[in-house]
């Protein structure tokens, strides 16, 4: 008997996640079928990508850029349907034709369409960080009254699952430690002193993974990796004393779990996002996902080490967020996005994302969110502080 083929929908489908998850798709056209993508300003991106996998819906983020798409595509001869704004996005991940929705939105513009994928019990494979580092427990909430199936795709988080038993009820009191692996970026050897002339290029080009310009910058000053152990603590329902970050510069293992009786399982695999898509996109089953086979005989070595504190201040930041008031996760997030665009638009030295950080840190303070709408207020106000500090501290 044929399985019905899974429809789904791919939000920021021009990003590198969203490119990597079309790769893994066109693998298996007999298993998914793309219902609708998302994507902010790449029309032409897109355009080939509505021509190879004909989407009933494509959605862009503003007026003009969904008018020029609309044209590009009516020349073509193509039938897809275009739609504009947040509305739409949210309406793609939760409509009842769409069985999975891969959440590939960066920043915090991600959180409503995930809310909406969540409360309509959609399959969501989970690779917009904010979602869980803003939204945290309401987030959580969502997803267990909408009887959604959440499944992390960072690397990371992706390692974790596929290490721990399939049922989670059993999770916590069988899970000792959580251990996030992190490459160290490509500023591992530097000295801290020397940061303050690192150059959006250098910050942007690392060593082992393809990712976008932020999430690359985020790992330059592990950042990401700050994120990821506020996401940890909401996925896997552990405390922020359970979670610890190694060092490991060959990004072979991607995390590792140590259990109540010592064990440690590890999920090991070339730095390749197709494999992680392909886990959500497949789970439980496997399928091939395109990414090269790990040759143990070529690896001169596996090393670890403990992250250096005054070379990535800000990863220290996650366990202060976490232990704070609720919603200081959020504030944390809204700085840090603030701070990386003032870096990358060359307004903000790299070596002063840490203290835009710090400053917005202490001068919001969150009073509980509890719905969609005091997370954005909170988030706004967030920002408000986060962008005069990146004044004060302007390159």
């Amino acid at each position: 008997m044929n399985t019905p083929k899974q429809r789904v929908t791919v939000l920021g489908s021009t990003g590198s996640v969203g490119v990597s998850t079309l790769d893994v798709i066109a693998r298996h056209p007999e298993r998914f079928e793309v219902f609708a993508l998302s994507a902010a300003t790449k029309v032409d991106e897109m355009l080939a990508q509505c021509a190879q996998f004909s989407p009933r819906f494509a959605v862009m983020a503003s007026a003009p850029h969904a008018q020029l798409l609309a044209e590009k595509l009516k020349q073509s001869g193509l039938k897809t349907r275009v739609l504009m704004g947040s509305d739409a996005i949210e309406n793609i991940a939760s409509h009842e034709d769409v069985d999975a929705v891969m959440a590939a939105i960066v920043g915090a513009a991600g959180l409503g369409p995930c809310l909406a994928a969540a409360r309509a019990g959609k399959r969501l494979l989970l690779a917009n960080k904010e979602a869980l580092v803003v939204g945290g427990e309401l987030f959580m909430r969502t997803v267990r009254e909408g009887g959604a199936t959440l499944l992390p795709i960072d690397s990371e988080h992706s390692a974790i699952f596929q290490s721990l038993p399939e049922d989670p009820s059993t999770w916590a009191r069988r899970i000792d430690k959580i251990i996030l692996t992190a490459s160290g970026g490509p500023f591992l050897t530097r000295s801290p002193g020397s940061l303050g002339a690192v150059t959006p290029e250098q910050a942007c080009a690392h060593p082992n993974w393809v990712m976008g310009r932020k999430i690359s910058v985020d790992s330059a000053t592990m950042m990401n990796k700050a994120l990821e152990v506020i996401e940890a603590r909401h996925l896997f329902g552990v405390s922020p004393e359970q979670i610890e970050v190694v060092i490991h510069p060959q990004s072979v293992v991607h995390s590792m779990v140590q259990f109540t009786d010592a064990s440690v399982i590890a999920q090991l695999g070339t730095p390749d996002m197709r494999v992680p898509i392909a886990v959500g996109l497949a789970w439980p089953e496997r399928i091939e996902s395109g990414a090269a086979r790990l040759d143990f005989r070529q690896m001169a070595s596996l090393t670890f080490d403990a992250p250096d504190a005054a070379l990535f201040p800000g990863l220290g930041l996650a366990w202060h967020a976490l232990r704070a008031a609720p919603g200081t996760t959020a504030v944390l997030n809204a700085a840090n996005e603030v701070a990386v665009e003032a870096f990358l638009d060359r307004r903000l030295r790299f070596d002063r994302i840490h203290a835009v950080n710090m400053e917005t840190l202490e001068t919001v303070a969150p009073s509980k969110p509890a719905s969609l709408a005091d997370l954005l207020a909170l988030d706004a106000s967030a920002r408000a502080a986060a962008n005069a500090a990146a004044l004060r501290f302007a390159a």
